[in-house]
Order: C-alpha cells, then sequence, then structure tokens
C-alpha cells in the first residue's frame, strides 16, 4: 500500500472498515472454518471460547511480565507494577476459565435438552455486556491503580480483595449475566428434556450466582471481611466450578468414548454430595489463622482432601467402560487433554493441595510460595484442562465433523502443545514449590515469621535460583499456548474423512 493509500485509508472510516472487513475475510479464508455447521447456541458457544483463548493469552503474558519483575524489580517501574501484573495474571485466569465453562455449557445445552435454547437473544446481548465490561475492568486496572482509597474507589476503581479485585458495578454485573445464563440453562430444559445431568447443573447455577455475592460484603473486622471473602474463593472457585467442571466432563465422556449415561451421572451425584457436604466444611482449611474457632483446624485439614476424587473416578470409570468396548474415540486432541485433567485434577487440587493444607504443615507454608506452587498445578490440571479439551471437540463439529482421531495431518502440533503446556506447568509448579520450603525453612522455622526472616529467605540464592526457573518454565508454558493456538486455528484444515460417530453403549 502507497503512502497515499495509507492516509486515504486513515482519513476515510468507510475505507477504514472496508480494510477491516478484508483482513477478517482473508483470515476466515486461512482458517477455513464454516459457520454453517452450528447452531445459534453453538455460535453464541465459540464467542465465548474465542474471547476464553485471548484472555488465555493475556494471562500468560501479564505472567510472564511479573516473573521478570521477580528476578528484575526495576523493569517496567512505574509503568506496569508487579501488583498490576499479578492481578491482572489472576484476574485474567479466573475470567477466561469462566468464559470457557459458560461456553461449554451452551454448545451442550441444545442437544442435553433436545430443544433450541430460550431466550438466546438475552445470552448474546450478556455476552456482549460482560465482554465490554471485562475490556473496561483490564484497562482500569492497568492505568487506573494509584490514588487513595475510598468509597468510590470501591465501586469503580479496585475493591482491593485478592483475586477478586473488580469494582463493585463490575460485581453486580457478573452476577446479573449469571442471572441471565441460569435463565437460559433452566428455560431450555423447561421446554426441552430434563436429565441427571440438567438438574445438577440447574442447581449449581443458583450456587454459582448466590456465592459470588458473598465477596461483595464490606466488614471492617478483617477477620470478618476473610470469612466472606473465602467463600468467594473456595465455594465459588473450587466448589460450584467442580460441579460444573462435572457437568462438562460428563457430557464429553459420552460423545468421546459412547460411555453409558448412569455411569457419569452417577459420579456427578457423588460429586454433588462431596462438593456441598464435604466441600464446605473443606473450606475450614482457609479458615486456620483469620481468628476462628480452633476446631476448624481438624475439620478443614480432613476435608479438604476429599473434593477432587469424583473427577478422577469419573474419568478412571469411563475409560474402562470404553475399553470393554474397544475404545473407540473420534477425537484424540480432545480425550488427550480430559486425561491430562484427571491427573491434573487430582495431583494439582489433591495431592499439592493436601499436602500443605493440614494445620500442622500450613502454620510453616501458609502465604508462601508453596500456595502459588499449589495454585498453578490446581488451576490448570482443574481447570484450563478440560476448557481445552472442550475447544478440541468445538473445532471438529466446526469444520463438519471432520477425523480427528488416528492419523490425522499435523498431529505434532497438539501433541507438542500438549507436552509444552503441561511440561511448562509443572515445571513452574516444581520452581515455586523449591521456593516457598525455602521459605518455609528460613522465613518461618528459622527465623519465626519476621520481616528479617521474610527479606532473608527472599534474597537467598535458592529461592531467586527458583524465580529464575519459573520464568524458563514459564517461557516453555508460553510457547505451548502459541501452538495450542496455531493447532486450534488448523487442525482439520483440508481433511476430507468424516469422524466416526461413537454411540453410548
Amino acid at each position: 500500500m502507497s503512502s497515499n493509500e495509507s492516509s486515504a485509508v486513515l482519513t476515510n472510516p468507510s475505507a477504514l472498515w472496508h480494510k477491516a472487513c478484508t483482513a477478517v475475510n482473508r483470515f476466515k479464508a486461512w482458517v477455513a472454518l464454516d459457520g454453517g455447521n452450528l447452531s445459534p447456541g453453538q455460535t453464541l458457544a465459540v464467542k465465548y471460547f474465542c474471547v476464553a483463548v485471548v484472555l488465555f493469552f493475556a494471562q500468560l503474558l501479564f505472567g510472564l511480565l511479573a516473573a521478570l519483575q521477580f528476578i528484575f524489580p526495576g523493569f517496567l517501574y512505574e509503568f506496569l507494577d508487579f501488583s498490576v501484573n499479578r492481578m491482572v495474571h489472576i484476574n485474567a485466569m479466573v475470567v477466561w476459565m469462566l468464559y470457557g465453562f459458560i461456553g461449554c455449557i451452551y454448545w451442550l445445552l441444545e442437544d442435553e435438552s433436545g430443544t433450541e435454547i430460550v431466550g438466546l437473544k438475552w445470552g448474546n446481548l450478556a455476552f456482549l455486556i460482560l465482554t465490554a465490561a471485562v475490556a473496561l475492568v483490564v484497562l482500569v486496572y492497568i492505568l487506573v491503580q494509584i490514588g487513595s482509597g475510598t468509597d468510590s474507589s470501591l465501586w469503580f476503581i479496585n475493591e482491593g480483595r485478592e483475586y477478586i479485585e473488580a469494582p463493585r458495578w463490575a460485581d453486580i454485573g457478573i452476577v446479573a449475566v449469571m442471572l441471565v445464563f441460569a435463565y437460559n440453562v433452566v428455560a431450555t430444559f423447561n421446554k426441552g428434556k430434563w436429565s441427571g445431568i440438567a438438574g445438577v447443573l440447574t442447581l449449581d447455577l443458583v450456587a454459582l450466582a448466590g456465592l459470588y455475592v458473598a465477596g461483595m460484603f464490606y466488614m471492617t473486622n478483617i477477620t470478618h471481611e476473610q470469612y466472606w471473602w473465602w467463600w468467594v474463593i473456595h465455594l465459588w472457585v473450587e466448589a460450584t466450578w467442580e460441579v460444573l467442571v462435572g457437568v462438562i466432563m460428563a457430557w464429553s465422556l459420552m460423545k468421546l468414548l459412547g460411555v453409558r449415561r448412569k455411569i457419569v451421572q452417577t459420579w456427578l451425584y457423588i460429586e454433588v454430595a462431596l462438593m456441598f457436604g464435604s466441600g464446605i466444611l473443606g473450606l475450614g482449611h482457609h479458615y486456620f489463622w483469620i481468628g476462628t474457632p480452633e476446631y476448624w483446624l481438624t475439620i478443614g485439614g480432613f476435608f479438604s482432601a476429599l473434593e477432587p476424587i469424583p473427577l478422577v473416578a469419573m474419568v478412571v470409570h469411563a475409560v474402562y467402560d470404553a475399553g470393554a468396548h474397544a475404545f473407540k474415540n473420534s477425537n484424540h486432541p480432545a480425550l488427550a487433554w480430559i486425561i491430562a485433567h484427571a491427573f491434573g485434577n487430582f495431583f494439582g487440587a489433591g495431592v499439592w493441595g493436601f499436602m500443605h493444607t493440614l494445620p500442622q504443615i500450613n502454620l510453616y507454608t501458609h502465604g508462601t510460595q508453596w500456595s502459588a506452587s499449589h495454585g498453578h498445578l490446581a488451576f490448570f490440571g482443574a481447570y484450563a484442562t478440560i476448557n481445552i479439551a472442550f475447544f478440541y471437540l468445538a473445532i471438529q463439529h466446526w469444520r463438519g465433523g471432520v477425523w480427528m482421531a488416528g492419523d490425522s495431518q499435523n498431529a505434532w502440533r497438539w501433541k507438542w502443545a500438549l507436552g509444552l503446556l503441561n511440561a511448562g506447568v509443572l515445571g513452574m509448579t516444581i520452581a515455586l514449590l523449591i521456593a516457598g520450603y525455602e521459605q518455609s525453612f528460613i522465613e518461618r522455622a528459622v527465623e519465626g515469621s519476621t520481616w528479617g526472616g521474610y527479606f532473608s529467605a527472599q534474597n537467598h540464592p535458592s529461592f531467586q535460583n527458583a524465580m529464575v526457573w519459573r520464568l524458563i518454565w514459564g517461557l516453555v508454558t508460553f510457547a505451548g499456548l502459541g501452538l495450542l493456538i496455531w493447532d486450534l486455528l488448523t487442525i482439520g484444515k483440508g481433511e476430507t474423512r468424516k469422524a466416526q460417530v461413537i454411540e453410548p453403549h
């Protein structure tokens, strides 16, 4: 394009719009995806998936910036401070996973209910409002984080609660979007047919909207404040999300492996019983050091270990059941990510969580990089993996149900993406565990949680080397995400073979 053409485009909005549309059409032609293969509900689901991938990219990008600042504290100082990068990193993680879950439910809703989605125009409107709100909140996070905290800043800038820093107006918006989402789901099942999966999903959506409200109280007593804050962090993320994942997993296993409905529904019911029984009691492992009664030491320490069991059992039982029927599978990358989920959920949420939530251990590990080690493996293993598995299920259908099993074209891409992402997250987990062990020993056991102990631990060679390795493995994870995005855009392109239809046994 010549300089005259460039200036004409910049001064002519219609020309600029034409160029943008041309670029979009070229991209569509390159990825060769046919929207005609999608139902209206699936089209909405794809919108959620696309935003989820963008936020996944943002999560890793800002995580790398924060990791660099651990090693070079002056990097981007007073431009993008560590506190801002860390905040965007964590909140992008929470929001992209939520986008993925909502997309998964919209995708399976029509198939599970046997009818079109009721009130879909409200669902599309809620998506637009939520996405605009997320974009605005991120801009506020990045650009407006300096100044005194007042009642107005709580409503418009930042609530100051770690992991749920979104201003109050955004909190209210999230609950409103969840209510629209719940309306779409319940009204659709009422019009169509109910199932065990439908019942569990409906009950979970009530808790999903309701529990988030617990984080919107403001109390001057720090114990009361932390008490309700943990109801969002633990029961909203670790309970209602786990049930959502169970619903998504159950439906996916039936489609992928033809697993009998009664198997996945049985484990789904067991999961609900554990989540809303032992899950609430397991919340006590967050109560150890905020001034709550001493009996939570025993209750929280014991019950927090039980939560990941049903999902792992569901996958193991499903794979066994499929093995008894020749183990037919039409989508190898999706199945690989579901198996990665089973292992990641068990080790990340289960083993790594229980490893430091016993009160006798947590006395030394609380607030150290040991917690970050658990968080990285748990969130990726329990949530990111199932979303990625569903992305592959969706892209297969979007391409018209093409072959994505053995002998797929360019299968090395999804295999390397799977390997790099899992290796990268596991590497960061180990590096953070080493750093947390060193902190627990020097900062807590030797120097007794003093400021001197804190700085001694932060400046110890073991801690600093672990932070370098965390950055290296973070770069591996970022490379895996790049390869994953490339594969999702191109997998099945040009494939003429149709996928085998797997019917339930």
